[in-house]
């Protein structure tokens, strides 16, 4: 596994930065792409619905973990 990389994103039209491993921000880049949205509009809705105790990188990081359970859920479920 890589180190986190401090990596630029804005929210609410601010630059914010959150230090990332590659892996998952190509995670992130994939569920992006999936869902056809931009980096920015899918970090804003993770922003938007965190706790407030837990950091931007920590919840897209649960966000990416939660999102390849729950679509290998789905394809578990389909077999």
């Amino acid at each position: 596994m890589s180190r986190p990389v401090k990596r630029s994103l804005t929210l609410k039209g601010h630059r914010t930065s959150v230090s990332l491993e590659d892996e998952f921000w190509r995670a992130f880049l994939d569920i992006a792409e999936e869902k056809n949205m931009p980096i920015n509009a899918l970090a804003a809705e993770i922003d938007a619905s965190r706790d407030l105790d837990s950091g931007l990188a920590s919840a897209i990081r649960i966000y990416i973990l939660r999102h390849l359970q729950n679509k290998a859920r789905r394809t578990s479920s389909s077999f």
